[in-house]
C-alpha cells in the first residue's frame, strides 16, 4: 500500500488502547465538548485508582505529581534499580517513597517505587498504566497489562484531560524544537501566555498541574495559560488516545528512529497519529514541499492549511521572490521580507512559514508575528555559532541527530567545512546520503563513537577521513586542520547516548572544548 496521508491516518486510528467504560477510561473530549475541553470522565475516575507510571525520568516524575494531585494512588516503575533513581522522587514531589515499597495508599501518603527485578510487580493490580516517551509501547510487560484489559496511555494523553485552552501540536522529523520555540515568542508578542513544552522543555503534565492548581484554588483571576504549544515526538504520539490538538502541524517526515520502528512506514504512521482525533472544527497544517505529505489531503478531517517555499498555496503561507506571503479568508497579503529572518538555511525558512501559518490560524496580529520572527535567534545546539578563532568559525549542531538534520546544516553553510560526525546510529544506515554534499563542502571528516567505522565506509571518496576516540581529540584535530575562512561543524547525524547523556551534554562539551583552545 502506498504511503499516503489517507492510509496512514486510517491505520493510526486503529487499535485504540483506551475505551470508555473501563476503569479509568478517558472521556476526553472533544467528541462531546468544544475544542480543548477536558476529559471529564477520565478525570472523574482517577481519585482512588491505582495507577502505574512507567519510567522515572522527567516526564514520569511530572505525570506522577499530576496524578497524585488528582487523587490517584501511584506507583513509579522503572527497569533501573531503585538505587539509581529513588532519590529523585522526594526532590521532585512533596511525597516520600512508601516503606516498604507498595502502591501508595490515600493521596498524600507515599509513592510506590518498583525498580529492577520488581518492575513487573509494579504493574500488578492497577487500573491504568501511564508510560513515558522513552519506554517502548510494545514492551512485553505492557502487552500483559493490555491483555488484562488495563488501559496503557502516555503522559501527553493524561495531561490533555485538563486542557480547556487551545492546543497546538507540532511534530515532524526535523525542525520541531525550532518551530515550537518560535511559536512561544510569537504568542507572547500577540499578548498571550503560552506553555511551551512536551518533547522540548518541560513535560505537558507540568502545564496540566498548573491549570489544576489554579482551578482548585478557585481563583477568579485570568487563567495562567492561554495556549499549549507542544512539541510531540513519534514516541509520544504512539500512546495518545483521545488527545486532539486544535492545530496539528506536521513539518516533514524523513528516515529516523528506525532502531525503534520496523520500517519507515511504521515511523510515518506514528507521526500521522497527530491528526487521528481532529474534526472539521480543527486545523491540519502540512508542509506542501514534502513529497510524503502531498497525497491524501481530502482524508484529513481538519481544515487544511499549507506552507511552501516554492509555490503559492490555496490557504496558508508561501514565499514569492523575497517576500513571505499569506492567504487566509481573503486575497494574498505580503507579511514581511525573507531577509528579516536572521537564521540561514531554507529549512529554517520553512520552519518560519510553519510558525506563521499557526499564528495566522490563531488570529495573531501581523505586527506581532513580524516582531517574533525578527527577534528569533534559533536554539542552543542547532547550528549555534560558538565563536570565531583564528578566522575559523566553530558551529555547534549537536541537535543534528539524523542524516537529514546534518544535510540541512551542510547546505546552510557557504564555506569549506571540517565536520565532526558520529555517535549511535538510529537504525539502518543512511550515511551514504552525506557523501555528495561532503564531496562538495568538506575539507575533512572526523568520525567518532559507535558508528565511526560505518560512517567512514559510507562517505569513502568524499575526502579525507580521520578516526578519533573522543570529542576532545576531534576538536583538537579539527582546529589543527581548519584554515581561515573554514567552519568546524559538529553535526553528528547520530544520537549521543554512546558517549554522552544527551545531545545537550554533547553540545555543551563541544563548546567548552572549543573555548578552551589556545587563541594565540
Amino acid at each position: 500500500m502506498p504511503m499516503t496521508v489517507e492510509n496512514m491516518t486510517q491505520q493510526a486510528s486503529q487499535a485504540c488502547p483506551w475505551r470508555p467504560g473501563r476503569p479509568g477510561a478517558s472521556g476526553s473530549p472533544r467528541d462531546r465538548h468544544a475544542p480543548g475541553a477536558p476529559g471529564d470522565q477520565g478525570l472523574a475516575r482517577l481519585p482512588g485508582q491505582a495507577v502505574a507510571v512507567v519510567g522515572a525520568g522527567r516526564s514520569g516524575l511530572a505525570v506522577t505529581r499530576l496524578l497524585v494531585a488528582l487523587g490517584a494512588r501511584v506507583s513509579l516503575v522503572d527497569h533501573r534499580p531503585e538505587t539509581e533513581w529513588a532519590a529523585t522522587v522526594p526532590a521532585s514531589h512533596p511525597l516520600a517513597p512508601c516503606s516498604p515499597p507498595s502502591i501508595s495508599g490515600a493521596p498524600g501518603a507515599c509513592i510506590g517505587l518498583f525498580g529492577g527485578e520488581r518492575f513487573a510487580r509494579g504493574l500488578e493490580a492497577v487500573d491504568l498504566v501511564v508510560v513515558s516517551p522513552g519506554v517502548p509501547s510494545d514492551l512485553e510487560a505492557l502487552d500483559g497489562v493490555r491483555q488484562r484489559g488495563v488501559p496503557v496511555v502516555g503522559e501527553v494523553e493524561v495531561a490533555s484531560w485538563l486542557f480547556s485552552i487551545p492546543v497546538i501540536g507540532v511534530t515532524g522529523t526535523n525542525g520541531k524544537s525550532t518551530v515550537v520555540s518560535l511559536l512561544g515568542g510569537l504568542f507572547r508578542e500577540c499578548g498571550r501566555t503560552p506553555f511551551v513544552g512536551g518533547n522540548l522543555g518541560p513535560p505537558l503534565a507540568e502545564a496540566a498541574l498548573t491549570i489544576h492548581q489554579h482551578a482548585r484554588a478557585g481563583r477568579t483571576t485570568a487563567p495562567p495559560l492561554q495556549a499549549i504549544v507542544a512539541e510531540l515526538s513519534s514516541f509520544q504520539l504512539e500512546t495518545i488516545d483521545r488527545f486532539r490538538p486544535h492545530i496539528a502541524v506536521l513539518l516533514n517526515i524523513t528516515p529516523d528512529h528506525l532502531d525503534r520502528y520496523p520500517d519507515f512506514a511504521a515511523y510515518a504512521r506514528a507521526k500521522f497519529r497527530i491528526f487521528r482525533n481532529q474534526t472539521s472544527e480543527d486545523f491540519a497544517l502540512l508542509n506542501a514541499d514534502d513529497p510524503h505529505l502531498r497525497t491524501g489531503r481530502p482524508s484529513l478531517r481538519g481544515r487544511l492549511v499549507e506552507w511552501s517555499l516554492t509555490r503559492e498555496v490555496p490557504a496558508g503561507v508561501w514565499v514569492d521572490g523575497d517576500t513571505i506571503m499569506t492567504r487566509w479568508n481573503g486575497p494574498p497579503e505580503a507579511l514581511m521580507p525573507v531577509t528579516d529572518f536572521a537564521l540561514a538555511g531554507r529549512h529554517n525558512l520553512s520552519n518560519v512559514l510553519a510558525a506563521v501559518a499557526v499564528g495566522m490560524v490563531s488570529g495573531c496580529s501581523r505586527a506581532g508575528m513580524r516582531r517574533a520572527v525578527q527577534a528569533f535567534r534559533g536554539l542552543a545546539h542547532a547550528c549555534e555559532v560558538v565563536c570565531e578563532r583564528r578566522g575559523v568559525t566553530f558551529i555547534d549542531d549537536s541537535k543534528g541527530t539524523n542524516v537529514d538534520a546534518t544535510l540541512h546544516a551542510l547546505n546552510s553553510l557557504q564555506r569549506p567545512v571540517v565536520i565532526i560526525l558520529g555517535g549511535r546510529a538510529k537504525g539502518p544506515s543512511e550515511f551514504h546520503r552525506l557523501r555528495e554534499p561532503l564531496t562538495r563542502n568538506a575539507v575533512h571528516c572526523i568520525v567518532l563513537g559507535e558508528s565511526a567505522a560505518t560512517i567512514a565506509r559510507a562517505v569513502a571518496g568524499a575526502g579525507a577521513v580521520s578516526h578519533v576516540s573522543s570529542l576532545a581529540e576531534g576538536v583538537k584535530l579539527a582546529a589543527t586542520i581548519a584554515a581561515p575562512g573554514d567552519a568546524v561543524l559538529l553535526s553528528p547525524a547520530c544520537a549521543s547516548f554512546d558517549m554522552f547523556r544527551d545531545y545537550r551534554d554533547r553540545g555543551q562539551q563541544f563548546q567548552e572544548l572549543v573555548k578552551a583552545l589556545p587563541h594565540a
